[in-house]
């Protein structure tokens, strides 16, 4: 019989006290087509110094051996922890020593003369020493992988977790990281030992939520994020981030894999920036009201005071240039002074007309574009006209001011800015929303002049929009100039960021 084998060199120590038994045992190991080394001890000490000296593939003991029994040899080949198959060789052994050598450890118990199977054993043993090889290097992988992780989940500031959904659309925990004990108050294990321990541990207000996301996520096999309160183990309520995602098992099934974090800081900061932001957005909505009021007096100062004031001297300029003589030199600077006083009247008119909307109150916003259009006109002789304007429309006075000021801005911003020469104004109504255009063809801009450091005029407008829930857009004209597109809803409600707050049951927060 030749040895199967894809390499036929074979590594052999043979206990044995006779030198000439084993040359004949490595001859017939030639014979049966192996490239033989070996080496013979006749003691215990000789043994274990082989073992420490060299690597062995197969160790053939003689029981006949005086210092060294095959049992000693088993012995010492388990203290060093030497994974070496054992071939036990006698010519005198009886069953019950055989069985006793087997059990002991040893592979097989050959007789002498009778080796015929040596070679099926070798290659059975050596088959079997790769295969606890592959397999102990497979085990000391995993323990490192295990390490590993182990380390990184100690230092991730988070709890890893691994679970399944049931049935029933509950979580079941499989694996929970050391974090747990910091992030819920409880041990890794004892979590692990609790029935449904994550939803006993949601507030209740919180609890059909997150059942209802980890159902759906169940059921379109997708990623779960999910945020919501926790209720720790020390009466501690805590908002975490809970991300997972599905991976396929072999057998079919689903387990879910990952990380939940401690959002609590993250929370009260956001709540923190909601109620900064609704004390500016009332701060700014009181300054306006104080503005529009402040606006309204000194427009009533105009029309009332400086207005009749202006009035006044028109008339008693007229009454003594009827006094003179039509030939007098004097008449044509009466009429100069009559000239400059009618220019100073439309003036006030203008002024009191932009600070105080009359028309905006009395006839609607429809009414006021339109006389604010021929006002700019008449101002800057830019030509602008309103091509479509929805005279139905109704809406609050605070919407209408407050949209009528971001057109008058938006104009300004043109005259100033856009080198215009036309300018096309659209006010229509879309749904529910107020729509208002404002064309021209100037140089043009886009959305990143909101970002420059002066453009206050644009986001003034945006900011005052914003405030009514309305938005304000930036689009290209062609050839060339900018559409400024306002919107804003007919019946608009403040917008309360920030009202609600960051719940913190048991007042905690």
């Amino acid at each position: 019989m030749q040895a199967d084998t894809g390499s036929n060199a074979l590594r052999v120590l043979f206990v044995e006290d006779d030198e000439a038994q084993m040359q004949k045992l490595c001859a017939q190991l030639g014979e049966l087509g192996y490239s033989v080394k070996a080496s013979r001890v006749a003691s215990t000490a000789g043994l274990r110094d082989a073992l420490l000296g060299d690597a062995w593939d197969l160790v053939i003991a003689d029981f006949d051996a005086q210092d060294c029994p095959v049992l000693s040899a088993l012995s010492l080949l388990q203290q060093n922890n030497r994974d070496i198959p054992l071939i036990a060789i006698s010519s005198t052994v009886d069953e019950a020593a055989a069985c006793e050598v087997m059990q002991a450890g040893a592979q097989d118990c050959l007789d002498k003369e009778h080796v015929g199977r040596l070679a099926a054993v070798i290659e059975r043993e050596r088959r079997e020493a790769r295969m606890r090889q592959e397999r102990r290097a497979a085990l000391d992988a995993m323990r490192v992988n295990d390490a590993r992780f182990q380390a990184l989940a100690a230092n991730v500031p988070g709890m890893l977790f691994q679970m399944q959904v049931s049935v029933e659309g509950l979580p079941q925990f499989l694996y929970v990281s050391e974090a747990c004990q910091m992030l819920l108050g409880l041990d890794a294990d004892e979590f692990l030992t609790l029935d449904n321990p994550l939803v006993g541990l949601i507030v209740q207000e919180d609890r059909e939520d997150f059942l209802s996301a980890l159902q759906l996520a169940s059921q379109r096999h997708t990623t779960l994020n999910w945020e919501g309160r926790v209720l720790t183990s020390g009466s501690d309520v805590k908002w975490i981030n809970l991300r997972c995602s599905p991976r396929d098992l072999d057998n079919g099934q689903h387990i879910w894999e990952g990380v939940m974090w401690n959002i609590t800081q993250s929370k009260l900061a956001e709540a923190e920036l909601r109620s900064s932001r609704l004390q500016l957005a009332e701060l700014s909505n009181h300054l306006q009201n104080i503005k529009e009021e402040e606006r309204d007096r000194i427009a009533r100062d105009i029309h009332d005071v400086l207005g009749g004031t202006l009035v006044g001297m028109k008339i008693s300029v007229s009454l003594l240039g009827g006094k003179l003589d039509p030939q007098s030199p004097l008449i044509e600077r009466v009429r100069q002074i009559e000239a400059m006083i009618d220019d100073a009247i439309t003036t006030a008119g203008r002024v009191a007309r932009e600070l105080r909307p009359g028309i905006l109150k009395e006839f609607g916003l429809a009414a006021a574009v339109e006389s604010h259009a021929e006002d700019f006109q008449h101002r800057t002789g830019i030509p602008c006209e309103v091509l479509c304007a929805d005279h139905d429309i109704e809406t609050s006075e605070e919407a209408a001011i407050a949209l009528f000021r971001t057109y008058q801005e938006a104009l300004t911003n043109i005259s100033k800015h856009a080198g215009a020469k036309q300018v096309e104004v659209r006010l229509m109504q879309e749904g529910d929303e107020i729509v208002l255009e404002v064309s021209d063809d100037g140089r043009g801009m886009d959305s990143a002049d909101l970002h420059k450091p002066k453009s206050f005029g644009l986001r003034s407008i945006r900011e005052r929009l914003k405030g009514f829930g309305g938005t304000m857009e930036l689009l290209p004209r062609a050839p060339h100039g900018t559409t400024v597109v306002l919107r804003a809803p007919l019946h608009p409600l403040r917008q309360e960021m920030g009202r609600e707050s960051i719940a913190f049951p048991g007042g905690q927060g």
